[in-house]
């Protein structure tokens, strides 16, 4: 990326409830810790599915942001082929929320479709975002150190 283009990413997972917020929630904060948030225009989340459409993130991924002092404010939105338009990079977090992605994005696109583990660089952590939503709250602590260190990791990589 040139150093005067703005790089607007987007994040998703199924539902926009418990992965993706987090996931934009704890970029932005990432940025702005970092002070490179003059490198960034639009930060936001979607679904692929419009379950929660709507509604604020599930109440553990609030309270896990919170434990981490990350503020987290959004509510759940669907993402549609317009959509890919307004952002450079989509971000899924497991090979589903891909698949989904590449039948909704235009053949004309401008966005690129990443996995975000595609910035694990070292094996730190498992490549694929699980979600949390079934299980207990370690899910969502795992889920934010992962998140975290792709969000660093990419910051690294694409700046």
């Amino acid at each position: 990326m040139t150093q005067d283009k703005k790089i607007s990413v987007a994040f998703i997972c199924l539902g926009n409830y418990c992965r993706s917020p987090m996931a934009e929630a704890v970029f932005q904060h990432t940025v702005k810790q970092n002070n490179v948030e003059d490198r960034f225009d639009v930060i936001d989340s979607f679904a692929t599915s419009n379950y929660h459409v709507g509604n604020t993130p599930d109440s553990r991924t609030v309270s896990t942001c919170k434990k981490y002092g990350i503020p987290i404010d959004h509510r759940g939105q669907q993402i549609k082929a317009s959509t890919f338009d307004k952002f450079d990079y989509i971000i899924g977090m497991d090979e589903m929320n891909m698949k989904n992605l590449k039948k909704v994005q235009p053949k004309d696109s401008k966005a690129k479709l990443c996995l975000f583990g595609e910035w694990n660089t070292d094996g730190k952590f498992d490549t694929i975002i699980e979600d949390p939503y079934y299980g207990g709250i370690d899910g969502f602590d795992y889920n934010i150190k992962q998140i975290t260190y792709f969000s660093e990791q990419f910051l690294k990589q694409e700046l």
